[in-house]
C-alpha cells in the first residue's frame, strides 16, 4: 500500500470517458475501489507485471465502507445514460476481497439507476461460478459483462512470463458460465510481457484475438507498462526489458481488426511516450497514442494511419530481437 492518508470510504481512483459497445459508442464510469487487494498477490503469488496491490486497504474495508466508495465514485458520473465499469486491483466476484453483501448492495443499485445501461465487473475466471453469476443475475437485470484478464492464449506465457496461476481452459469455462446467465465477456490480453521479443510478442497477440473471439465479445489489449514495485520494474533498471513499441500496437490491432471484424477491439495506451510506459522514439509518441485511441472508438484501421522515420528502426527491431532471443535493443 502506497504511504499517505488511508480514507476507506474513498475509491483508490475514479475516472469517466467513452466506450464502444456492440450497438455504438457510450460514456463511461470507471471505478478503481479499494479492497484489501488480490488475495493471490496477498498469498505471495503477484503478476510480473501488476502493482496493484499498492492500491490496496492496509485492513479489509467494510461492506458498508465499500459501498460508500461506490457511491462516492458515482458522483462522478458524466451526463446521460452511461456504463460502469468497476474494478478492485483484483477480482469483484472474489468473496475474500469483495464481501457479498457488499457486491450484491453495489449492483442492487446500479440495477435501480435509470441512467446505467451496462456494469462491467472485472474477475479472475476461477470466481465465475454459476452460483455466483446467479446471485448477480437476481440482483441486477441490466447488461452485464464480466471481465477477464486472460491475457494470452498461451499457457506457457501466462504462466512463466506473467505468473498467472490459471490456463486459457479455465477462461473458456468461466466465459461459458457467463454466457448462461446472460452475460457479455471482455477478455482483457497483455502486448509483451517481460521474456518475449517484440515480434514473438505481435505475433503471440494476433493469435490469442483469434483464440479467444469465440468466447468474447469485446478484447482489450493492454500494452504492458512498467509499475513500480513489480519483477517487471527490476528488469528495466538493469536493462533487460523494454514496453513495448506503440507500433507494436498499431500492427497488432490492424491485423487483429483484419481478421476479426465483427469484434470489438480496443486498447488503452496507459502512461505512452514514458520509458516506462509503451513508447516509440518520442517525436511520434503522442500521435500514434491518439491514433489508437481513435481506432479503439471507431473501429476503423485508417485511424491507425501514422507516420514516424522510426517505424524502420521499429521494423528492424522486431526482426533482429528474435535473434537476441529477446534482448532490447533499443531503449
Amino acid at each position: 500500500m502506497r504511504k499517505g492518508t488511508y480514507l476507506p470510504n474513498k475509491p483508490a481512483a475514479v475516472w469517466t470517458s467513452r466506450d464502444r459497445l456492440t450497438d455504438g459508442v457510450i460514456g463511461s464510469l470507471t471505478m478503481i475501489l479499494r479492497t484489501y487487494g488480490c488475495s493471490r498477490c496477498r498469498d505471495g503469488q503477484g503478476c510480473t507485471m501488476c502493482g496493484f496491490i499498492r492500491d490496496s486497504a492496509p485492513t479489509p474495508p467494510s461492506p458498508e465502507n465499500l459501498v460508500a466508495q461506490f457511491e462516492a465514485a458515482m458522483a462522478r458520473r458524466p451526463e446521460g445514460r452511461f456504463m460502469v465499469k468497476i474494478f478492485t486491483s483484483g477480482s469483484f466476484l472474489d468473496a475474500a476481497e469483495m464481501p457479498p453483501a457488499a457486491g450484491l448492495e453495489i449492483l442492487r443499485r446500479l440495477d435501480d439507476d435509470p441512467d446505467v445501461a451496462k456494469v462491467l465487473l472485472e474477475t479472475r475466471p476461477e470466481f465465475v461460478t454459476s452460483e455466483v453469476m446467479a446471485d448477480c443475475r437476481q440482483t441486477i437485470h441490466k447488461k452485464l459483462e464480466v471481465a477477464i484478464g486472460v491475457e494470452t492464449s498461451n499457457d506457457r506465457i501466462r504462466l512463466d512470463c506473467i505468473n498467472k496461476g490459471f490456463l486459457f481452459e479455465d477462461f473458456v469455462r468461466a466465459s461459458r458460465i457467463a454466457h448462461q446467465h446472460n452475460s457479455t465477456v471482455k477478455a482483457y490480453l497483455l502486448l509483451k510481457p517481460p521474456f518475449l521479443s517484440e515480434g514473438v510478442a505481435i505475433r503471440d497477440i494476433v493469435k490469442s484475438v483469434r483464440d479467444v473471439s469465440p468466447y468474447a465479445e469485446t478484447v482489450s489489449i493492454n500494452l504492458c507498462n512498467v509499475q513500480k514495485g513489480t519483477f517487471v520494474e527490476k528488469l528495466l533498471r538493469r536493462g533487460d526489458y523494454r514496453p513495448p513499441w506503440l507500433w507494436s500496437a498499431t500492427s497488432v490491432l490492424r491485423q487483429a481488426k483484419t481478421e476479426n471484424p465483427d469484434l470489438i477491439i480496443t486498447s488503452d495506451p496507459v502512461g505512452a511516450g514514458s520509458r516506462y510506459g509503451p513508447h516509440n522514439c518520442g517525436r511520434c509518441d503522442s500521435d500514434v497514442a491518439n491514433a489508437i485511441n481513435r481506432f479503439s472508438i471507431s473501429q476503423d484501421t485508417r485511424d491507425l494511419r501514422v507516420m514516424c522515420d522510426c517505424k524502420e528502426l521499429w521494423q528492424k527491431a522486431v526482426e533482429l530481437e528474435d535473434i537476441s532471443y529477446g534482448a532490447p535493443l533499443v531503449s
